[in-house]
């Protein structure tokens, strides 16, 4: 992003978007990430005392409430014109971010099922609210040609700071760290949402701007959103997400690759992984901006298909001293379909369907995805499914998905020369 030239040119609005698009998109993907997907497990196993099962079906409740809220929210974002109201996003945001900054304070203090099940659904519905409400600030704050270099940036902050604090995944680690964060995070947004700041007016006025309003792949003709292109695009995202969930959750669970690698007592071992994080972000946004999103997509299946593939060789062969290799590899493609994540609906959406398209893309390919693969695996711990038969199957679903993708794209390009060829007869 040329931010020499936005300061020189006293373009603020501009600098102070990106800033801000990024801060908001990072810290919340870093609390889904940690705080929601990690610190929840701890909380419920070790300080709440449910059992594996238990937890998962909380999970699973977890994923389908946050799905909901945010399709209602998202439909309403649209339908009541919300999606292109600046101040109407921010103060919703800033609603969700004081909702999140008590449940943060209160989750290391539970210690009954009962209040554990009630603070699941609080959380649902805010984290549901949240996601069409920060993708719908994309149109506001970042130009359509500058999203894959934001959604690079947003990933690399967020993936960078997750490897390395906390270094102990506890709830209380993840609570303290987020509060710190979550605190001068209300007192900003609510200065930017309910008081009158003059360079932030600009802003308001962006989402009239086709440049930032009308999606890279909205252009000639806007993607529905019951059409085939847009759903087979959520369906691809869905299969990232669960194939992550699944195989990275297992992983996490043995010693041997764990304290290896994200546990790692050595400083050195987290900075490394979180720069290859930053690294393949970069690369990712440059590769979103130039390729198609088939081709991205078939390379984060084969990068997970390999990277699965080698842990599965190491079990078997039995080495028990994991090379830090393999969570390299896994590090870049998580970084990859995160770009894809944070870049592609807003891409696929104007200002009257950012909001559901959001929903719908972040809701149930990403969060609904995950959580539901959260629910697998602690199912499948609590019934002594073998580390190396869980991760043959996570390896099979992304290799069929790669293999799929791979015959999908070479079957539509023999169509379109088919239509070729008797336009030309």
């Amino acid at each position: 992003m040329p931010v020499a030239g936005h300061v020189g040119a006293e373009r603020w609005p501009t600098l102070l978007g990106y800033v801000l698009f990024v801060s908001v998109l990072a810290a919340g993907y870093y609390y889904n990430l940690t705080f929601v997907q990690l610190g929840l497990i701890d909380l419920g196993t070790r300080l709440v005392g449910l059992t594996g099962f238990e937890v998962s079906v909380w999970m699973a409740a977890l994923a389908f409430v946050a799905f909901l809220s945010a399709i209602v929210v998202g439909t309403a974002l649209d339908r009541y014109g919300w999606s292109t109201d600046f101040d109407a996003k921010l103060r919703l945001l800033w609603g969700v971010v004081v909702v999140q900054l008590v449940l943060t304070l209160v989750a290391p203090h539970l210690r009954t099922g009962a209040a554990f099940g009630a603070w699941v659904l609080v959380c649902a519905a805010s984290l549901g609210t949240g996601m069409p409400t920060t993708f719908g600030l994309t149109i506001d704050l970042v130009p359509v040609e500058r999203r894959g270099a934001v959604a690079a940036a947003a990933t690399a902050v967020a993936y960078f700071l997750a490897n390395v604090y906390p270094l102990q995944w506890r709830i209380e680690s993840f609570s303290l760290v987020m509060s710190a964060a979550m605190v001068p995070a209300v007192v900003v947004l609510g200065a930017l949402a309910f008081r009158d700041v003059g360079f932030i007016e600009p802003l308001k006025r962006r989402h009239r701007d086709p440049a930032f309003g009308v999606g890279r792949f909205c252009r000639p003709t806007a993607v529905r959103t019951w059409s085939y292109e847009f759903w087979s695009f959520i369906l691809l995202m869905f299969g990232v997400y669960f194939v992550d969930s699944l195989g990275f959750l297992r992983i996490i669970e043995a010693p041997a690759y764990i304290y290896t690698s994200w546990q790692s007592p050595d400083l050195t071992v987290h900075l490394l992984i979180g720069g290859v994080h930053v690294l393949t972000a970069v690369m990712a946004g440059v590769l979103y901006s130039n390729f198609g999103r088939r081709w991205l997509f078939l390379l984060v299946f084969g990068l997970f298909g390999f990277t699965h593939l080698m842990y599965v060789f190491d079990i078997r062969a039995g080495v028990g001293d994991a090379p830090l290799l393999m969570p390299l590899f896994y590090s870049g493609a998580v970084s990859f379909y995160t770009v894809l994540n944070f870049a592609l609906w807003p891409d696929m959406s104007t200002p009257e369907t950012i909001g559901r398209h959001s929903a719908i893309g972040v809701g149930f390919a990403g969060f609904l995805a995950t959580f539901l693969s959260t629910a697998v695996v602690l199912y499948t711990e609590s019934r002594d499914v073998p580390l190396a038969t869980h991760l043959n199957v996570v390896d099979a679903l992304a290799l069929l998905l790669f293999f799929l993708l791979l015959a999908t794209a070479y079957a539509h390009r023999m169509v379109v020369l088919a239509r070729e060829r008797r336009r030309g007869a």
